[in-house]
């Protein structure tokens, strides 16, 4: 793993952890063992390594789920594996999705931040949109929006209440 992809994962954790404002430079850097100066050679800004983490992080998030028809030749429901991928991050890592954290904390965001979180929620509503009426939907956008706001609210009742069966039981 490059320092730059090395720096991208402890960016992550952190701010999956606790938000936009849960790392410095320093603090990453410490972590890698590296100088901040070092930091700032791969990313100049905090605000250019948080648009590179959330646009890195839509990527990876489009390739896990896979091609909406390739799912359903599968015989599998895509809706199914995207709720999976959002419950190995809450069960198995006890995270949050990167971008719905990122989301709530818009407003405070660097605008290249925020053009990479809207990035994501564009993807992924195109996805659902897509999945949905691969299933047959009859209103595949409401359906889209109505999964992706069950899955984030889902996920931050669960670590709000610090209790993941919530999120099982609204994923039912």
């Amino acid at each position: 793993m490059s320092k730059k992809e090395e720096l991208l994962k402890v960016a992550e954790n952190k701010v999956r952890q606790g938000g936009y404002n849960n790392f410095s430079f320093r603090e990453i850097a410490n972590e890698v063992g590296i100088k901040s100066a070092s930091v700032h050679y791969h990313f100049p800004t905090k605000a250019d390594l948080g648009a590179e983490l959330a646009h890195q992080y839509t990527n990876a998030f489009l390739a896990a789920l896979g091609d909406v028809d390739d799912i359903k030749a599968r015989g599998e429901n895509p809706i199914d594996v995207y709720t999976q991928i959002f419950k190995g991050a809450l069960l198995t890592d006890d995270k949050m999705c990167l971008c719905g954290l990122l989301g709530a904390q818009n407003e405070s965001l660097p605008e290249k931040v925020q053009v990479e979180v809207k990035r994501f929620f564009d993807k992924n509503l195109t996805w659902l949109n897509a999945a949905h009426t691969a299933n047959g939907e009859a209103n595949p956008a409401h359906a889209a929006i109505t999964t992706v706001s069950l899955l984030e609210g889902a996920m931050m009742i669960s670590k709000a209440l610090n209790d993941h069966s919530y999120f099982t039981l609204a994923t039912q």
